[in-house]
């Protein structure tokens, strides 16, 4: 096994700033890389499968690779990092971070792995999105006295002989990530990440590493930032932090990679939260028209005429929203009133004036991220954003809609407001995750800052009183109704969380573990004892698309669809 080893703690390194590029990116038209230079508009579907890397054999990840490839679909996003502070006895691993010193694994059960996947896609004639780091690594703090951001926020106890069911490596924020370089460092807040000098070069170093490994694989379809990048963490933020913060460490890094890789796009992983009053780093030039057009320009980098998204455009179109909903339910019986009654007329309470002003945490800043910024970085190719409502509100509820129909409005809307944001940039979009929780996924669903699942029933019970998430039918109508939105509004890309996979191969104490098929270990698995081998699944974090056949079904039929547009 070859390792790369470097000791940072001994000094703090300088890092000297990289000077910034320039904003027009050379075509490369004969190139057998994915470009943006708009000479043709590669729309895919894709879907996501974190854990490829940790497959047990290459039977299995060629395996999985075909399935995936049967549907149609055409883009694969994975995690190039497998970050641990200390070398696991079975399974796959990356880098070792430990008292600041970085052990890079080039070995079997390390970048080799990767190596794989990396040319059984190309041979199954899929790309990959390849993301450098997880912005979430919610695991206990050990002996530091970093506090976790909020009660909410529970850390998986590994101490011997306690309920830590979850193999290495199964939930995605199982793989390290900034907060792991936070704590092996020394440091106390998530920001210092993006900021301090020797965690930057440190992350650099194996940014080098990787990204070097694959300049010339064709199968690259980008380099992935970080997934999910913001200000805070399982770890808080400092005080300090704001969207400037991230949206210059994505410049920077840029840098660093286009330096090594001139032929492989590069993206963000952003959630896609904007900051609609916020100072900009890399403002619009020329300056926006002065009427927004939600109409995209997808696969050109040419400056459209769109404007970018507003506070005064957000809530203006909630208000005509909710005015439609109300007329709508007059008319059906069913209006709903939601303030006050005064003088025998309905007037908003002082919470509905107050709720009516505010954009919200996903337009206000609040997480330190402003993906319109971040996608006009000139060495971005394309702008990237997630939807899951069930980890993040999209908007406030219309009192006078179900549950559901607000979740599927609010999806749609994000999907909208996206792509006038990209297009208002005149850069491509892509929806590198979404998903919903099914009610008999429920109590494997796991949130992407926790370790545990909050709707998982009592292990001593076969039985669930839990009616948490939606119904299948409605799972696959959203994806559905999302997809065919997201095809209408022109991304260029459309990846599902996450695929799923039976019939791998399974051994004790690895990702893929005899009868582990959810949060909890299962009981109904063929081997005869805990510690044989036999067949499992996937990592399912309620996420699964094994629990549903309708969700490969509309996810073939739109990688047609997209590939006719």
């Amino acid at each position: 096994m070859k390792l790369f080893l470097l000791t940072l703690c001994a000094s703090l390194l300088a890092f000297a700033a990289a000077t910034p590029p320039s904003r027009t990116t050379a075509k490369r038209n004969s190139s057998p890389f994915v470009s943006t230079d708009g000479t043709s508009d590669f729309k895919y579907i894709g879907t996501n499968a974190y854990w490829l890397p940790s497959l047990n054999t290459n039977e299995d990840i060629w395996y999985s690779l075909g399935n995936i490839s049967a549907l149609g679909i055409k883009v694969v996003r994975l995690w190039a990092f497998n970050d641990v502070d200390t070398v696991p006895i079975n399974g796959t691993w990356f880098q070792l971070v430990n008292n600041c010193t970085v052990t890079i694994n080039d070995g079997p059960n390390g970048l080799q792995k990767l190596d794989t996947v990396i040319q059984m896609a190309e041979q199954h004639g899929l790309y990959v999105i390849l993301s450098l780091t997880n912005n979430w690594y919610p695991l206990p703090l050990l002996n530091s006295t970093v506090k976790p951001i909020d009660s909410t926020i529970f850390s998986r106890d590994v101490t011997a002989g306690t309920n830590n069911s979850l193999p290495r490596n199964y939930l995605s924020n199982d793989y390290g990530g900034m907060d792991l370089y936070v704590r092996q460092f020394g440091f106390e807040t998530h920001d210092q990440f993006y900021t301090h000098p020797t965690i930057l070069n440190s992350f650099m170093n194996f940014t080098t590493q990787v990204v070097s490994r694959y300049v010339n694989s064709p199968a690259i379809f980008s380099w992935e930032l970080a997934n999910d990048p913001r200000c805070n963490s399982t770890i808080a933020a400092s005080a300090e932090c704001t969207t400037e913060t991230v949206t210059q460490w994505h410049a920077t890094v840029a840098t660093h990679v286009r330096s090594i890789d001139p032929n492989h796009l590069i993206s963000a992983g952003t959630s896609g939260y904007m900051c609609t009053d916020c100072p900009k780093l890399y403002p619009l030039n020329p300056a926006p028209a002065p009427a927004a057009s939600p109409s995209p320009v997808p696969g050109k980098k040419k400056r459209s005429k769109v404007a970018p998204v507003t506070t005064r455009q957000i809530l203006a179109e909630r208000a005509e929203s909710r005015r439609r909903n109300r007329e709508a339910a007059k008319l059906a019986g069913t209006l709903k009133q939601d303030g006050v009654r005064i003088r025998g007329r309905w007037a908003s309470s002082a919470t509905r004036r107050q709720e009516s002003q505010s954009v919200g945490s996903i337009y206000d800043g609040s997480y330190g991220v402003d993906s319109q910024d971040i996608m006009n970085i000139p060495n971005i190719g394309f702008g990237s954003f997630t939807l899951f409502p069930d980890q993040q509100s999209y908007g406030p509820d219309d009192p006078n809609l179900q549950p559901y129909e607000n979740t599927l409005n609010s999806g749609i809307d994000w999907i909208i407001k996206q792509a006038q944001s990209a297009a208002a940039v005149g850069k491509p979009l892509s929806l590198t995750g979404f998903g919903l929780v099914t009610q008999s996924s429920a109590t494997d669903f796991v949130p992407f800052n926790m370790t545990t699942a909050p709707y998982a029933s009592d292990t001593s019970s076969t039985t669930t009183s839990s009616t948490y998430g939606v119904t299948n039918q409605q799972q696959t109508d959203a994806y559905s109704t999302w997809l065919n939105t997201g095809i209408s509004a022109g991304l260029n890309g459309i990846v599902q969380y996450q695929w799923g996979q039976t019939n791998l191969t399974a051994q004790t104490g690895t990702t893929i573990s005899p009868g582990v098929t959810g949060i909890s270990s299962n009981p109904q698995t063929t081997s005869s004892s805990p510690s044989d081998d036999t067949t499992g699944i996937s990592p399912n974090d309620g996420y699964s698309s094994t629990g549903n056949d309708g969700v490969q079904q509309v996810m073939q039929t739109a990688s047609q669809q997209i590939a006719s547009d």
